[in-house]
């Protein structure tokens, strides 16, 4: 499929048409603005319903009463003479007259005399009527009508009585027409009143596409995934309108390109042409403008304004919204915008700049600053756009908007040169201006930018005496930043930081600064050197009595050291302090703190609660983006444990439209891989995946055990769904190597399965980097210590692959992992365990402990939808099916003994002596039996035949 037919977010839409289809006779009227993709939608409509349905499609032509009478129905007509001929169509027709279709199409004859009576067009309307009823009787037809709203009154008048008179033959009549253009004594309007009190008429409104729907349109235009940054932009502009999203893509520049300025003036030039000049007034004004705003700045009274913007509500252009106006789409308002001239561009922002000086009420409260930093900025008045942005910025800091303070200070900081007295106008240094845009651009997520201005910000401070505390600030700010964009130095910005702050006498900042470095260094692999940095972190906020240090500092202690079974205590102590604190940045940090622990210690519903909590005050304190983003993870994950994977698909999805950190991207996309992955998509997974690899890059000087681990676990996991355990050995061969990271176990117990499970499908064959992998794994495993009951339950599944591995598998041990995985309500691994337990049970012969186990086995994939484990559960329980002495996997009687010698170890020499065939004979069966099983060696063929208790 082509880009430009490309159709994203109209599924609801396809469903109510082929609904409609299925209970024909009916119609169906879909509306929507220009470029909604109503004729791509009824396009998509006709491809799908091919071969099941004749499509017969006929449009109105822009000429309205002047143009043809019947004009769509007379493309119909030709194209239905084209698919079965002129004697085609009239052997449908009673008596196969069809000379009365003459006025219609002169291929029929001459229509009889100049002039139709009202009884000749009651007939042409009866024919046309019994044309598509006797077509219907051969098989669905679905009639389109496109462009309703250009229709001529003789068109408006056969679609009716086709509408209401199509009662018997599955007839669908689908009539597409453009809201936009249906002003108030619009012709069709009544018509659509009328049509839709009818039976088995339906309306269809297409609305604009969500931001999700836009960013699959971007991806598909483009080939590629777009940027969240990108998607936002084209999304705000465009306002969902898929015509005008491809127009903005074909576009290099910020500018409309021609072709889209001129269909969004269109509707404007046939205006009159004092409507045109106030539109032009109220362009400046932004997409939405107050009455009152808009009648200073155009200089008219209420009633004159009323008067003159009459015509561009009925048309369209603009609509009522409230005590004002709006543009009926932002794109409209900036093609006019543009439209201006320099000197009227100047002229109309200087005027509104002032309107809003004399009279501050006219723009709601908190708008004031911003509005005129806008104008005056546009109005090219640099000393009052610089003015009005510092007040801006203070209000917008104020309000939490970190984005809108970050704008407005960049604003201050490009406009700085222009103004020579503006330290004196604003009572800041350029430095200070830096200083606070950094901490926007860190509050904000921009993380990039804040690097940036945090390094040119230590620059102007300099070293010089009486520096330290602004420098130490600064280096916290750029260090935490450096993490956030996944790149090195930070733990070198926080240490240098600490220098800059003597120990005596004993401040704030300086217990701030210890409790970073330690936040940070915690991620390394020195843990005593993090918790002495905590440790002197608390005892100098207990100090100096300050509650929100303390509570900053018991937090970092906590996280130290991490102790899933016993860390409550000083979890409680951490809580109180934060919640004592009451400062915002220091309670989402425990918030996320402590789901990301509740998840570990297994308390799954604990988990989701306090991080559910925590993106709602992320969204009240304006960082949604940071760590309401963070949060999105510590939310997921645990309904990601319960099966609620529904729940977690929307959270994730949600944040990466955030447009998060690297750091905090990286796990929400291995998250929605995973699911992904279980349900069966394993292209999607592998997406995921490269985009996370690619995000990490794994260059830094440093692994945060989180992502590193999961995102080798996402990998191994793919390899293991196409049938490549070899490969995913290779891969966790990272975690092998990489002992000792913080929260070690919880994030290597997982992926150690999965190498087991590897070794247990490979057998002898199974290697990382040449050597024998399970010895790697079996060390690996015992040098860790399990302390919490999920990660207890991940060792008793380790435990019952490792001992498959073996040749010494048991019953006893994949149920005693299903009934650690039910204790944690965990359906997913309960499901696989349940699985793995059936095969061992039928390996052993108990068909009913293997029957008993795939039944419960089944329930539990099948209510999460995942799909490789149903496909898995269904393989074996049609082996169950079958007879026991029946060669399973397509093999011969023949190849099947063969394989049962080749898994008991035997050569092939050993083989044909067995068997009274020759070596070479064997030698072919065995090759015939790697085919058929996907293999490449006898070692794996022996491990599938074990795996599949096939002996």
């Amino acid at each position: 499929m082509s880009a430009r037919a490309m159709l994203v977010g109209r599924s609801a839409e396809l469903e109510v048409l082929e609904g409609a289809l299925a209970e024909a006779p009916g119609a169906v009227l879909v509306g929507g603005e220009a470029g909604l993709g109503k004729t791509r939608l009824v396009r998509e409509f006709g491809a799908a319903v091919e071969g099941r349905a004749r499509v017969l499609v006929g449009g109105c032509l822009e000429l309205g009463s002047d143009g043809l009478p019947f004009a769509p129905f007379t493309t119909v007509l030709r194209g239905l003479v084209r698919d079965i001929g002129i004697d085609g169509v009239a052997g449908l027709l009673p008596r196969g007259d069809a000379g009365g279709l003459a006025r219609l199409l002169p291929e029929f004859g001459e229509p009889e005399g100049e002039a139709a009576s009202g009884q000749e067009r009651a007939r042409l309307f009866e024919l046309v009527l019994i044309l598509l009823e006797r077509l219907a009787d051969e098989g669905p037809v679905v009639l389109v009508i496109e462009d309703a709203h250009w229709a001529d009154r003789s068109t408006r008048d056969l679609l009716a009585f086709l509408i209401r008179n199509a009662d018997t033959a599955p007839l669908l009549i689908v009539v597409t027409y453009r809201t936009d253009e249906l002003h108030r004594t619009h012709p069709l309007r009544p018509l659509l009143a009328e049509l839709s009190r009818v039976d088995r008429v339906r309306r269809l409104e297409l609305a604009r596409l969500t931001r999700t729907d836009v960013a699959s349109l971007v991806a598909g235009l483009q080939g590629g995934e777009p940027t969240a940054r990108a998607v936002e932009r084209i999304h705000a502009r465009s306002e969902g309108n898929p015509l005008f999203v491809e127009f903005l893509l074909e576009s290099d520049c910020d500018e409309l390109p021609e072709s889209l300025r001129d269909l969004l003036l269109a509707g404007v030039q046939r205006l009159p042409e004092e409507t045109q000049d106030v539109l032009r007034d109220a362009s400046g004004g932004g997409t939405r403008i107050e009455h009152a705003l808009l009648s200073a700045v155009s200089r008219l009274d209420d009633s004159r304004l009323t008067r003159v913007l009459r015509p561009a509500v009925a048309a369209n252009v603009l609509v009522v919204d409230g005590d004002g106006y709006a543009f009926r789409h932002a794109l409209i308002r900036e093609a006019i915008h543009d439209d201006l001239l320099p000197g009227e561009h100047t002229r109309l922002h200087t005027r509104y700049a002032q309107a809003l000086e004399n009279d501050p009420g006219l723009v709601p409260s908190g708008r004031l600053w911003v509005e005129l930093s806008h104008h005056w900025n546009a109005a090219h008045d640099a000393t009052w756009a610089l003015v009005s942005s510092w007040r801006a910025a203070g209000e917008a800091r104020k309000a939490l908007a970190y984005a809108e303070c970050l704008g407005m200070l960049s604003r201050v900081l490009e406009l700085w040169e222009r103004v020579p007295d503006a330290a004196e106008r604003i009572g800041a240094e350029h430095a200070e201006v830096m200083e606070l845009a950094a901490a926007a651009a860190d509050d904000a997520g921009e993380y990039e930018r804040g690097v940036k201005l945090a390094t040119a910000a230590l620059r102007a401070v300099g070293t010089g005496e009486g520096t330290n505390e602004r420098r130490a600030e600064l280096l916290m700010r750029r260090g935490r930043m450096y993490y956030q964009m996944a790149r090195p130095g930070f733990v070198e910005d926080l240490q240098e930081a600490a220098r800059c702050l003597p120990a005596d006498p004993p401040t704030v900042l300086r217990a701030r600064a210890l409790s970073a470095l330690a936040q940070y260094v915690r991620l390394t692999t020195d843990i005593p050197r993090a918790r002495e940095a905590a440790a002197e972190s608390l005892r100098i906020a207990r100090r100096v009595g300050d509650p929100t240090a303390e509570a900053d500092a018991l937090s970092t202690l906590f996280c130290v050291d991490v102790d899933y079974d016993g860390g409550d205590s000083l979890l409680d102590e951490a809580e109180a302090a934060a919640n004592a604190a009451g400062n915002h940045r220091v309670l989402l940090r425990f918030a996320v703190i402590k789901s990301h622990f509740l998840e570990g210690a297994a308390r799954h519903e604990d988990a989701v609660a306090v991080a559910r909590r925590g993106m709602e005050l992320a969204r009240e304190f304006g960082v949604a983006r940071t760590q309401g983003a963070f949060l999105g993870i510590n939310l997921a994950e645990p309904l990601f444990s319960l099966g609620r994977w529904d729940e977690a698909q929307t959270v994730l999805r949600q944040s990466l439209e955030q447009d998060p950190a690297v750091t905090t991207r990286t796990s929400l996309l291995i998250l929605s891989g995973e699911i992904e992955l279980a349900r069966g998509d394993v292209e999607a997974a592998c997406r995921r995946f490269n985009e996370a690899h690619e995000i990490m890059e794994f260059k830094t000087r440093w692994l945060k055990t989180q992502d590193y681990f999961a995102t080798i676990r996402l990998e191994a996991r793919v390899h293991m769904a196409e049938g490549r355990p070899a490969e995913a050995l290779e891969v966790i061969g990272g975690v092998i190597a990489n002992p000792g990271l913080p929260d070690d176990a919880r994030f290597a117990w997982p992926v150690l399965v999965i190498g087991a499970e590897a070794c247990a499908r490979l057998g002898p064959d199974a290697a990382i980097g040449g050597v024998p992998a399970f010895p790697l794994i079996e060390e690996r495993a015992a040098g860790l210590v399990t302390v919490s009951p999920s990660q207890a339950a991940h060792r008793l599944t380790y435990d019952a692959y490792a001992a498959r591995v073996r040749g010494a598998e048991t019953l006893a041990g994949w149920d005693a992992a299903a009934a650690a995985w039910r204790d944690l309500r965990r359906p997913y691994e309960l499901a696989e365990s349940l699985l793995r337990g059936a095969e061992a049970a039928l390996a052993r012969g108990d068909r009913d402990a293997a029957a008993e186990r795939l039944e419960r086995a089944g329930e539990a994939a099948h209510g999460l939808r995942a799909k490789l484990l149903c496909d898995e559960i269904g393989e074996l329980s049609a082996r169950l099916r079958r007879p026991a002495d029946a060669a399973p996997l397509g093999l011969t009687p023949r190849e099947f003994e063969v394989l049962r010698l080749v898994a008991a170890g035997q050569s092939n020499r050993d083989i044909a002596a067995a068997l009274f065939i020759s070596a070479k004979t064997a030698s072919v069966h065995v090759s015939n039996i790697l085919a058929k099983l996907g293999v490449t060696s006898r070692g794996e063929a022996a491990a599938t035949a074990h795996r599949l208790a096939l002996f």
